[in-house]
C-alpha cells in the first residue's frame, strides 16, 4: 500500500503517535474523575477538559514554524515538554500532595501545546503520502488516536480504581517519554513549494498570508466552518461530558465511564479501519458534510436514553460516522491546500478545536438548569440546522468540489 520511504517513516511515526495518544486519553479519564469526584461540580470537569485546548489559538503558529524549522523537530520538543509535566504530576501524585489547583495548572501549560500535536501528525502525512494514498494514510494515522481511547481508557481506569493515580501516572510518564524517544525516528521531510522571497519572509508574514489564503479559499473556509461547529455541538457532549454522564446518568464508577469512553472509540477505531480499507472516497467534502448530518442525528439519540448499554449503543454509532467524517475532512483540506500553507492550513483548522471549550462551557451551564436531554436536544438539532446552512451556502465546493481521485 505505501512507498519503501513512507513505510520507513511510519514504522516511528505509528507507534509515537499510538503512545502519545494512549497517554492523552489516560489523562483525560483520569484526571476528569479525579475533578468530579474532589469538587463535586460539572463546571469544575468542563473548566479542566476546555483548559486542554487552550493552545487552539497558537495552533496557527505552531503550523508555520512546522512549514518552516521540519515537524519533527517541533513533535520532538513537544512530546518532550509532555513527559516533563507528566514527570511533574507524578512527583505529586506520589507525595499524596495532588490537588484539583494542580491538575488545573498542568492542564493548562499542557492545554497550550497539546492541540498542535494533530497539526504535526496531519502534516507529516501530507508530505509523505500522495495524494492517491491520503485517505488510506489518514486512516491508519486515525487509528492511533482511536485505538487509544480504548485502550487508554480501560487501562487508565484499571490502573487508577486498582493501584490509584500514582501507579496510572507512572505508566503515563512511560507513554510519553517512549513517543519522544520514537519521534526522532519520523521523516526529516520538508514543506516544499515557497520561492526563494517567501523563504526570506518573517513567521508573522508567513502567518498572515496564510490567513488570508484560508479566508479567500471556499472550500477550505466552508471545512473550518463545519469543525468549528462539529466541536461546539458534538464534541463537548460525546467526550467532555462523559464522566457526568457515567456518574449521575448511569450512576457507574470510573470503570463505566471507561467502557462508554471505549464504546466511542470502539465505532472510531472501526470507522478509520473503513477508511483505511476503502481508501479514498471520489468526493471527500461531500462524504464529509453527509456524515456530520448523521453524527448529529446518532447524537441526538444517545441523549434520549437512560440505559447505558443503550448509551453505549449509540456512542459506539457515533464514533464510527465521526471517524468517517474527520478523515475526510482532513482529506479535503490537505488536498485543498497549497503545499506551501499546508500546515499552516492545518493549523488554522485546529483553531476550530477552540469551539469545544466554548461549547464544554456552555454545556455544563446548561446541564445544571435545563438538564441533560435538553441540553443534548439543543446541540444536535442546532448543530444539524447550521450545518444544512453552510452546506447550502457552499454547496457548489461541497457538493461538487474536489475529487481525490485525480
Amino acid at each position: 500500500m505505501f512507498s519503501p520511504f513512507e513505510v520507513k517513516s511510519f514504522r516511528f511515526q505509528w507507534p509515537a503517535d499510538l503512545l502519545n495518544s494512549w497517554a492523552f486519553e489516560m489523562e483525560t479519564l483520569i484526571l476528569g474523575w479525579f475533578i468530579l469526584v474532589e469538587t463535586g461540580s460539572v463546571l469544575a470537569l468542563t473548566i479542566y477538559g476546555s483548559m486542554q485546548f487552550i493552545g487552539t489559538l497558537i495552533a496557527p503558529i505552531f503550523g508555520v514554524l512546522g512549514d518552516r524549522l521540519g515537524r519533527r523537530t517541533v513533535l520532538c520538543t513537544m512530546r518532550a515538554l509532555y513527559s516533563i509535566l507528566a514527570a511533574t504530576l507524578l512527583s505529586f501524585a506520589i507525595t499524596d500532595s495532588l490537588t484539583p489547583v494542580h491538575v488545573f495548572v498542568i492542564a493548562f501549560f499542557a492545554g497550550l501545546i497539546r492541540p498542535s500535536d494533530l497539526v504535526m501528525r496531519n502534516g507529516l502525512i501530507g508530505d509523505t503520502m500522495p495524494s492517491r494514498l491520503l485517505m488510506s494514510g489518514m486512516g491508519v494515522s486515525r487509528t492511533t488516536m482511536d485505538s487509544a481511547r480504548i485502550a487508554g481508557a480501560l487501562i487508565g481506569a484499571g490502573l487508577f480504581s486498582q493501584f490509584g493515580i500514582g501507579s496510572a501516572y507512572v505508566v503515563i510518564t512511560v507513554f510519553h517519554l517512549s513517543s519522544f524517544l520514537l519521534t526522532f525516528g519520523v521523516s526529516k521531510v520538508r514543506a516544499q513549494g515557497a520561492d526563494a522571497g517567501e523563504a526570506r519572509a518573517s513567521p508573522l508574514g508567513d502567518l498572515k498570508r496564510g490567513f488570508g489564503y484560508v479566508w479567500t479559499t471556499p472550500m477550505i473556509l466552508a471545512a473550518m466552518w463545519l469543525a468549528f461547529l462539529v466541536n461546539v455541538t458534538i464534541f463537548p457532549i460525546s467526550h467532555g461530558i462523559l464522566p457526568y454522564v457515567a456518574k449521575e446518568i448511569y450512576l457507574v464508577d470510573e470503570n463505566g465511564l471507561a467502557h462508554l469512553v471505549a464504546s466511542y472509540a470502539g465505532g472510531a477505531l472501526l470507522g478509520s479501519l473503513t477508511m483505511t480499507m476503502l481508501g479514498g472516497w471520489r468526493r471527500p467534502a461531500r462524504f464529509m458534510i453527509i456524515n456530520i448530518w448523521l453524527m448529529h442525528v446518532a447524537l441526538f439519540g444517545f441523549g434520549m436514553v437512560e440505559a447505558k448499554l443503550a448509551g453505549q449503543t449509540f456512542l459506539f454509532l457515533t464514533g464510527y460516522i465521526q471517524s468517517l467524517s474527520m478523515i475526510a475532512m482532513a482529506v479535503t483540506l490537505l488536498a485543498s491546500a497549497e503545499v506551501r500553507y499546508r500546515g499552516l492550513v492545518m493549523g488554522v483548522r485546529m483553531l476550530a478545536v477552540y469551539g469545544l471549550p466554548l461549547g464544554l462551557l456552555g454545556a455544563g451551564k446548561l446541564i445544571e438548569t435545563i438538564g441533560f436531554p435538553a441540553t443534548v436536544t439543543l446541540y444536535t438539532v442546532g448543530g444539524l440546522l447550521v450545518s444544512l446552512g453552510i452546506a447550502f451556502k457552499w454547496r457548489r465546493e461541497i457538493w461538487h468540489g474536489i475529487r481525490d481521485d485525480v
